[in-house]
């Protein structure tokens, strides 16, 4: 076995298969696991994702909030050990891949409009969307399985 093979194995044994579809400009919350001392608890962080990068075990994300005045930027890795869980709160409708310009940005000019007809039970893959055929498809294998 070459050493890239080697090195593709272990990191498939370490990526995380719990995270959510979600795509850049939705809103999510990341449940973050601190330790102090001896002791654990969980710190959520809920924010708009600008950016997501890279692929793999290296996967990262970054999260913008606005608040007390002064805006939060935060750079995460997908399949850190130290994020316990992530949720998607709404899911944004936009047409950038990068939205560094709400880096300046508070109230109304931060907002994003929402992704309205979005069905989290039906997402698929990162994109997180389905078309109404592939969801009749999916619908018409399930009741022929039965």
């Amino acid at each position: 076995m070459k050493q890239c093979q080697v090195i593709q194995e272990i990191e498939a044994q370490q990526l995380k298969n719990n995270i959510p579809p979600f795509r850049v400009g939705d809103t999510i919350s990341v449940h973050q696991r601190i330790v102090e001392g001896d002791k654990e608890r969980i710190q959520i962080f809920t924010g708009t994702v600008i950016a997501r990068r890279g692929g793999g075990l290296s996967e990262t994300i970054s999260l913008y909030r606005f608040s007390y005045g002064a805006g939060i930027e935060r750079v995460y890795l997908l399949h850190s050990p130290k994020i316990a869980k992530i949720e998607v709160v709404r899911t944004g409708k936009v047409r950038k891949s990068k939205l560094y310009y709400l880096r300046g940005s508070s109230g109304k000019a931060s907002k994003i409009q929402e992704h309205i007809g979005f069905v989290k039970e039906t997402a698929k893959g990162v994109a997180g969307r389905e078309t109404a055929g592939e969801a009749a498809r999916n619908k018409e294998t399930t009741e022929n399985q039965l």
